[in-house]
């Protein structure tokens, strides 16, 4: 199993890195989320600084949600999907190694939202260790959402509404638990960020047992 949910991460990063959709144009666009809720707050920089953390997990969940539809939309055309499961992979295998795929690329959309946030907010970071530890939760969470539903909806022809009308309630908890460790992590909360943070590791935890269990079913269904 693990070897090939290695070898589905590996193709789907190889196509990433020889098409760089991540890079070209999903980070612009997250980073146009960042300027344009930077151009709205601009007159007032303590609502800005205020809600800093809170737009950053916006942004990569919305970037999230684009991988996630192109992740499987790379495999509807063509019969990709078919041909992998006739090549003898499980269908979690392939679900799974999307999920890896999708985390890595989620990561690499994080730093530089989180570039952004720091330029275009003008916030002071007072806790590297905490954005850290709550920004690898945080995207890991919704690549294993992206996935699990990216699998539900492939083929569909509504799967450009369907999936983040799927997605985006169940990563609210994500959402909240990653802002307000933000919060802290940037000095505007004196919360307690790593109890925060612990709650989003218990979400990762428990959307891994979900899906571990419904990966490969969905697939097959779908």
């Amino acid at each position: 199993m693990l070897r090939e949910i290695w070898l589905v991460c590996r193709k789907d990063l190889t196509i990433e890195w020889r098409a760089r959709v991540t890079l070209v144009q999903i980070v612009p666009t997250v980073l146009l989320v960042l300027v344009v809720f930077a151009f709205a707050f601009d007159a007032n920089p303590t609502l800005l600084g205020a809600g800093a953390g809170g737009l950053f997990w916006v942004a990569v969940l919305f970037g999230a949600v684009l991988g996630s539809k192109r992740s499987f939309d790379i495999e509807a055309e063509g019969g990709n999907l078919d041909a992998l499961r006739l090549g003898g992979l499980a269908p979690a295998a392939i679900v799974w190694g999307k999920a890896t795929a999708l985390a890595l690329q989620s990561m690499v959309v994080g730093v530089f939202a989180a570039a952004g946030l720091l330029v275009l907010f003008s916030v002071t970071v007072e806790d590297w260790l905490l954005i850290v530890a709550a920004g690898l939760c945080g995207t890991a969470a919704f690549a294993v959402c992206g996935a699990l539903y990216g699998a539900m909806t492939v083929g569909l022809r509504s799967a450009d509404t369907l999936l983040p009308l799927l997605l985006i309630p169940v990563a609210a908890p994500v959402l909240l638990a990653g802002t307000r460790a933000f919060d802290v992590a940037l000095g505007t909360s004196a919360d307690q960020g790593w109890s925060w943070t612990a709650l989003l590791a218990v979400v990762l935890v428990t959307y891994i047992a979900v899906g571990w269990a419904a990966a490969g079913p969905l697939l097959e269904d779908a």
